[in-house]
């Protein structure tokens, strides 16, 4: 049985944002669609109305979804579920069973980024499986190039997935995310790799930090073409451009995912002293970059 698409679902705009955004993805893996919306049940002295409500609130916010993705995309094939439990705790069981998680995020106005909050931060950190966090206000046409009027369109091709590559700890889950993404779009894949020099104490005989700057940037994009070239081998439909730059990897991704269609960071699973976390640099990107962003998990 093929695992579904799966959309978080709270009524908001931003979950039906998502949830518009998941059907789409939906169709273009020939998958199922499956909107969840998870709500507590707080005992309390009348405590069966207090569910009867909750539930009721949650058939009108699945509905409302379940419309707004009919209009959006009618081959899609959908249900739906409610789910009893705090939501960050409903959602991660949700994941365990997805293809893909889709969550909302709310834009907030200017360069202030975006507002994620606790219950998508803590599935990004915990899922194991891929976490796509879609603004709210994306539309299907904010996938695709202007027109050539330079109005909106679904009918030109799509904008570029960007792939954060950590060239330190390359890892083939996220790699084959985002070749995958740009295959089902025939989207242009951009490969992106920031660089910062090592400190002196911190090098071993014969490492690329030991280089002068542009002979370590040439050791640099010589490694990241051959990172890639195995998986240009498996899909050779996909067009690659790599970029490679000095600085910090946030700056980087930010500068490359304006005007993307989606960008696909990585997150390690590894447990933590503080608990799971995303790190700095998916932390960043999720808050700031304009357009859906696929967090994947790896070992």
């Amino acid at each position: 049985m093929l695992r579904p698409v799966i959309a978080g679902v709270d009524g908001s705009a931003e979950s039906l944002a998502a949830a518009e955004w998941a059907a789409r993805e939906a169709v273009r893996r020939d998958r199922p669609l499956r909107l969840v919306h998870a709500w507590n049940w707080h005992p309390r002295q009348d405590g069966e109305p207090g569910t009867a409500a909750a539930r009721h609130l949650a058939r009108h916010a699945l509905r409302q979804a379940e419309d707004r993705i009919r209009r959006a995309c009618p081959d899609v094939v959908l249900d739906d579920e409610q789910v009893e439990g705090p939501a960050t705790a409903a959602l991660l069981r949700a994941a365990g069973q997805a293809d893909v998680l889709v969550l909302g995020s709310r834009g907030l106005s200017g360069f202030t980024g975006f507002l994620v909050g606790s219950v998508a931060l803590g599935v990004v950190a915990r899922a194991n499986s891929p976490v796509v966090l879609v603004r709210a206000g994306e539309e299907a046409t904010d996938e695709h190039v202007p027109a050539a009027d330079g109005n909106a369109s679904t009918r030109t091709g799509y904008r570029d997935v960007v792939l954060g590559l950590d060239l330190g700890d390359p890892c083939d889950e996220v790699i084959e995310f985002a070749f995958e993404a740009a295959r089902m779009r025939g989207a242009r894949l951009k490969a992106v790799h920031a660089w910062q020099p090592p400190a002196p104490f911190a090098l071993g005989p014969g490492e690329i930090g030991l280089l002068e700057g542009p002979q370590r940037a040439d050791e640099w994009l010589g490694f990241m073409t051959a990172v890639l070239q195995v998986w240009r081998d498996k899909y050779p439909g996909v067009e690659v451009a790599e970029t490679l730059t000095e600085g910090r990897a946030q700056s980087a991704l930010l500068r490359a995912a304006s005007g993307a269609g989606l960008l696909v960071v990585g997150r390690r699973m590894t447990e933590r002293p503080a608990g799971p976390r995303t790190g700095p640099v998916t932390h960043a990107v999720i808050h700031h970059v304009d357009c859906p962003v696929a967090v994947v998990p790896h070992e």
